[in-house]
């Protein structure tokens, strides 16, 4: 390859491998050549041809056909746009800026590239997520496939940790040049802003505590209106999480359930309260969301909450698989004969 192209090439800090590209899209495999073709009459990708020469780690590709399709990062930028959905578009976005904003001014790729021989020492050549490493020497044996490889997974982690970095600087830039301009924010919003801060900065030097996360959890969660139960992503993201939580904890409440049966086998059909079975039995987080799901507040009246802790204590016992009262019994009895 002529040295003018050697030195354009090594001048792209981010081209990006055209099958990384596309490896999330809904676009098949056998379509990727005509999509690179599209692109590259644009100046937007590259076809680079490998010599004999070069030996690659990783990758297969046939010696018949020795060559990769790469893309600058405004090819990658369109693609993204074109056919990425906009969570992914604003993360790539918010992760290639500052490679963007420094090859702003780059010429357009041509068409296709021929490394050869030429080069006078081995060198990287860089694509982005994965890099493959040249060496330039014998030709050894031409008939067997190429390998491709990445850089060392350390690397990579670095890499991938140092533009994480970046962004949150950037982003600390923009809140604090926001905060320097903006007299107008409220102080429950500030007081918000604040209590987040501080527990990064506790997570950070690592003292972060669960009443800590308690309260930052809360505060984003009282923050405003989230929208209809119906239709709510945030309710839907806390259930499952939720959900998770107390399926994990079911091995433990079977043990503490079945010594309770044991404790109580000569009383099992005079059994303490519901209120009492479901304090000693069940996790308060359980009791605490289907009370207030009942609408059974601490200020609700005792009565009321006497009146519907049995019907608590049936949901529990369901949910968690673990019988303990008759009635649970009873009405799993029925519902499995139908």
């Amino acid at each position: 390859m002529q040295r003018k192209e050697n030195k354009r090439l090594g001048s792209s800090s981010s081209l990006v491998r055209g099958a990384d590209v596309f490896s999330n899209t809904d676009i098949r495999t056998e379509n990727h050549p005509r999509y690179h073709a599209k692109f590259a009459k644009k100046g937007f990708a590259t076809k680079i041809q490998f010599s004999s020469a070069f030996r690659f780690h990783g990758l297969k590709v046939h010696t018949a056909n020795n060559s990769l399709w790469f893309y600058s990062v405004q090819g990658l930028f369109r693609v993204v746009f074109e056919l990425y959905s906009k969570q992914e578009q604003l993360a790539v976005l918010e992760n290639f800026q500052d490679v963007w904003k420094s090859q702003i001014n780059e010429s357009p790729l041509k068409m296709s590239y021929s490394l050869n021989v030429q080069l006078e020492m081995p060198q990287p050549c860089p694509v982005g997520r994965e890099s493959v490493e040249v060496h330039c020497g014998d030709t050894g044996d031409t008939s067997a496939d190429h390998d491709y490889c990445s850089f060392p997974k350390q690397s990579l982690q670095a890499e991938q940790s140092q533009r994480v970095i970046s962004t949150v600087r950037q982003k600390l830039q923009r809140l604090d040049d926001k905060l320097s301009t903006d007299t107008q924010s409220n102080t429950e919003q500030l007081e918000t802003i604040l209590m987040l801060l501080e527990n990064i900065d506790r997570h950070i030097h690592g003292t972060l505590e669960e009443k800590d996360a308690t309260e930052t959890v809360l505060a984003l969660l009282k923050a405003k209106d989230w929208g209809c139960a119906y239709s709510s992503s945030l309710l839907c993201g806390v259930g499952r999480w939720l959900g998770q939580q107390f399926h994990a904890a079911n091995s433990s409440i079977s043990q503490k359930v079945e010594g309770f049966k044991v404790q109580h086998i000569e009383h099992i059909s005079d059994l303490p309260p519901a209120e009492e079975l479901t304090t000693e039995l069940f996790p308060e987080a359980m009791r605490t969301l289907l009370l207030h799901w009942m609408g059974l507040s601490d200020e609700s009246s005792m009565e009321k909450r006497h009146s519907e802790y049995p019907i608590l204590l049936l949901i529990l016992e369901f949910a968690n698989h673990n019988l303990i009262t008759g009635v649970a019994h009873v009405l799993y009895s029925s519902l499995i004969c139908r």
